[in-house]
């Protein structure tokens, strides 16, 4: 147990450094050598990324539904196995897709820093990409298939509306408004990080074949962006709610259900 919580713990510190040099660089000195320069509109650009990551993510998401369909692998837990068969190479080969759209994803503060809209360089926005990225090095590295699949899958497809929002969302006003559905992207992702939540739970529960180590990072991290992205949906959508707080018992609450299930 000592071991578990020592890695955890150097892991976090790891997450936690590289996220301080990622905010350092991007949402500090961006912005400084921006100040006195026009915004970019950029739309000749964001176009074709946006459609590109829908369509990577669009890739991803088939390539690891058909594969973990056809060598029926479960949903609960699935064992991280060396095998050499096709379609756990075809896993192993989305799951590092995935592990690159996340360097990819970091053009996104870059986009945010030349169109001068620092009020989207969020704390949540630095911790969510620059952490996603160094955890997934880790999944690529150690479980590139088995259980991994599952959270990988379900991001890509919703990887897939939220780029594909944004994509509309560059052509203007006349599209941007009929883009009812942005806040059910949140719901879909906060929806998400609970199931990521009950999966690594249930994982310690039941003595899933996974590193013991990653079911408590899984839980911790995904405490971590239900608390944030749940806040930035009371603050973006229900402001007259107390939403940290309500956040926070929601959380607890889940925790709660799911080890005791």
């Amino acid at each position: 147990m000592t071991t578990i919580i020592n890695s955890t713990q150097s892991l976090a510190r790891d997450a936690y450094d590289y996220y301080l040099w990622t905010l350092s660089l991007s949402v500090w000195l961006g912005p400084k050598l921006m100040k006195d320069r026009k915004p970019l509109k950029l739309r000749w650009v964001l176009i074709p990324y946006n459609l590109a990551m829908a369509v990577l993510n669009g890739y991803i998401a088939v390539m690891l539904f058909t594969a973990s369909t056809r060598l029926r692998y479960s949903y609960i837990c699935e064992p991280c196995r060396q095998r050499y068969h096709p379609d756990e190479l075809q896993i192993t080969n989305a799951v590092w897709w995935y592990y690159f759209s996340k360097l990819l994803e970091f053009c996104d503060t870059f986009f945010f820093i030349l169109r001068k809209k620092e009020q989207q360089l969020t704390f949540l926005h630095v911790y969510h990409h620059s952490t996603m990225f160094s955890l997934w090095w880790i999944g690529i590295k150690w479980v590139p298939s088995g259980s991994t699949f599952l959270p990988a899958m379900v991001n890509s497809g919703i990887h897939v509306l939220m780029y594909s929002y944004y994509g509309l969302a560059t052509l203007g006003p006349n599209v941007a408004k009929y883009l009812w559905w942005k806040k059910y992207l949140t719901i879909l992702q906060m929806i998400q990080f609970t199931c990521a939540l009950i999966l690594g739970a249930n994982g310690i529960r039941t003595g899933c074949e996974f590193p013991l180590w990653m079911h408590y990072t899984l839980i911790i991290y995904m405490m971590s962006f239900i608390v944030l992205f749940g806040n930035f949906y009371v603050k973006a959508y229900l402001e007259k709610v107390s939403g940290t707080l309500m956040i926070v018992l929601i959380t607890y609450l889940i925790i709660i259900v799911s080890i005791s299930g």
